[in-house]
């Protein structure tokens, strides 16, 4: 079975690390990878590749930047040409970027079946780019491999069920066990970690358009951080699209005494960081997932989150970034705090259950 996977964007490398490891060890499973270069900067790509592990791309697209449409355009433009070349058995994709969409429309209009990882989720807001990339693949998707069994639900309610759907667990579980004993095992703490000198911290991430791109939510966030900083440490690894925003907006978060404001880490970095802060405080859902993977409480600065289970065991607490004295009341609360015992993601066999499901399709 020959298999193109298509990645484009940091969460999709670390999924990718996981699976495409079980892939190469598959009987009958001959993966190639494709990189659409949704996420180009050493610090959110290349520096993934080479921590875990992930083969050297077979076609690095170099597509990123500008509105959703051009760039997904350009992206199914690029991919179209990869694929009507080479003719793969099946096309994998992860999650909901842009990437995710492009790979699945152009696989679809070339009837190459599409396996999608983490199908089924849903937020329920289509005014997220998100949702309509993840509703759009999984729609046209042959092989939905949901990690929850809410996502199931979520595919059954709008008619996709049956034998294509498997519940498998989430990969990133699986690379969040592996990974987080390769960064243990490497003797060396990061930087940032040093230079806490064993005080307690939290760690914050914010990328998210719906952040990024509206200044009252970025004030609010960047005003309560800074406030926060004052009662406890917070480590703060700066996207570059939030850096950009940031200093246009005149917000000067370096200067917060306690804020420590990074660039952007690897994963080994990031998951010793948030093994090791009392609370994380992100915009993103696969951060979301491990700080629960990691027993660590998490505010997340979104209206809605897919990781509904989490917010329902409290875990996770959603704080729309509508004031900053909401937000620092928010962090107040959840520091010190745990939720209750489940285990939504499976059992840390996502990868192996997804491989075994395409090798037999390809025997």
């Amino acid at each position: 079975m020959n298999v193109i996977t298509i990645v484009g964007a940091r969460p999709q490398f670390i999924k990718a690390a996981a699976l495409s490891a079980e892939l190469r060890r598959s009987t009958g499973i001959q993966e190639r990878l494709l990189h659409t270069g949704q996420h180009f900067d050493e610090n959110m790509s290349n520096v993934f590749f080479r921590e875990l592990g992930i083969p050297a791309p077979d076609w690095n697209l170099g597509i990123s930047g500008g509105l959703h449409g051009a760039m997904t355009g350009a992206q199914l433009a690029g991919i179209e040409k990869v694929l009507a070349s080479e003719k793969p058995d099946a096309v994998l994709l992860y999650g909901d970027t842009n990437s995710t969409l492009a790979g699945a429309l152009a696989a679809a209009k070339l009837h190459i079946p599409v396996a999608h990882v983490e199908a089924g989720l849903r937020s329920f807001n289509r005014r997220m780019p998100e949702e309509v990339n993840r509703v759009l693949t999984d729609h046209v998707s042959h092989w939905l491999f949901a990690p929850t069994a809410m996502a199931v639900a979520n595919l059954e309610r709008e008619g996709i069920a049956g034998g294509q759907v498997h519940q498998v667990g989430d990969v990133m579980y699986d690379a969040a066990l592996y990974f987080c004993a390769v960064a243990s095992a490497r003797g060396e703490r990061p930087l940032a970690l040093r230079a806490l000198a064993g005080r307690p911290f939290v760690v914050a991430t914010i990328h998210r358009a719906e952040n990024t791109d509206d200044p009252a939510r970025l004030r609010a966030i960047a005003s309560a951080l800074m406030a926060l900083s004052g009662e406890i440490d917070v480590v703060f690894p700066c996207h570059p699209r939030t850096r950009d925003v940031l200093s246009r907006l005149g917000l000067d978060v370096k200067s917060a005494r306690g804020l420590h404001y990074v660039e952007p880490l690897g994963y080994l970095d990031m998951i010793e960081m948030e093994q090791s802060a009392q609370m994380v405080v992100t915009d993103s859902g696969g951060v979301q997932k491990e700080a629960f993977f990691f027993s660590k409480p998490c505010v997340t600065l979104r209206d809605e989150t897919e990781w509904v289970e989490l917010v329902e065991s409290g875990w996770n607490r959603l704080a729309p970034p509508t004031s900053s004295d909401s937000l620092l009341s928010a962090f107040r609360t959840a520091l010190g705090t745990t939720g209750a015992p489940i285990q939504p993601y499976g059992e840390g066999d996502a990868a192996d259950r997804i491989a075994r499901i395409l090798s037999g399709a390809g025997a």
